[in-house]
């Protein structure tokens, strides 16, 4: 259940709302970061394409690249922004909080790619148009992860963007000034309405199931089928 696509919001604005919290240490950054993504890792292999089997050994290498790769450049990105003296402290906690979307975003793809990586060396299946199995394509499986990717570079924008904007104007607030402590519910609440504004819209940015010309596939594909469109599962 946290790993479907309908879990995604419960399970995963808890996460984003430690990755928001300001103040982060280099420990606390790590581990907001790899907590991120192994739930986008898991989330990403159990809404895969999985037409074709996939190995344990392939799983952990795509977890732990994603993984390694999203530190790597939140770490990497806090660590500019604490040694760029020309900012102020009211500035730089600003930025700080925009930091982990770029880290997300970017390590995202990392992960999509690599929790997926077996798609592109084996291809994925493509069916005409009443549903028949025409083959095993490369191209078709570009396509799916190309397309998947994108939406997980959209789906972090208003979740990780619209939040650090909304809590810097209500911070200011005579209630909030005056109760510091309702900081964190605030805050998780901004989180859970971005969060559900972001996915329906993520997620619809391709159809699950997307529509290709043959013309595009590879010679043996084209040569199976007298359709001109064949169907694939891009996954989620």
């Amino acid at each position: 259940m946290p790993f479907r696509m309908s879990g995604y919001i419960p399970f995963g604005t808890p996460i984003v709302v430690g990755l928001l919290l300001p103040n982060q240490t280099l420990a606390s950054t790590v581990f907001w970061q790899w907590l991120n993504q192994s739930h986008n890792a898991c989330v990403n292999y159990a809404n895969r394409n999985a037409t074709k089997p996939s190995p344990a050994s392939k799983f952990i290498q795509g977890y732990l690249g994603a993984v390694i790769s999203a530190v790597s450049i939140a770490v990497g990105l806090n660590v500019l922004v604490q040694k760029a003296n020309k900012f102020t402290p009211a500035t730089r906690l600003l930025v700080q909080r925009f930091v982990p979307f770029p880290a997300v975003a970017s390590a995202n793809i990392c992960n999509v790619v690599l929790m997926r990586y077996g798609e592109l060396e084996e291809g994925i299946d493509v069916l005409d148009g009443d549903g028949n199995l025409v083959g095993s394509s490369k191209i078709a499986a570009r396509h799916a992860l190309l397309e998947t990717a994108l939406t997980r570079v959209v789906l972090p924008m208003p979740i990780l963007v619209l939040p650090p904007i909304v809590m810097s104007m209500l911070e200011k607030t005579a209630l909030l000034q005056a109760r510091p402590r309702l900081l964190l519910p605030v805050q998780s609440l901004v989180c859970l309405a971005a969060f559900g504004l972001a996915l329906p819209l993520a997620i619809s940015l391709f159809p699950q199931m997307s529509e290709i010309e043959t013309s595009q596939l590879e010679p043996e594909i084209a040569q199976a089928t007298s359709s001109r469109t064949v169907v694939y599962n891009k996954g989620l």
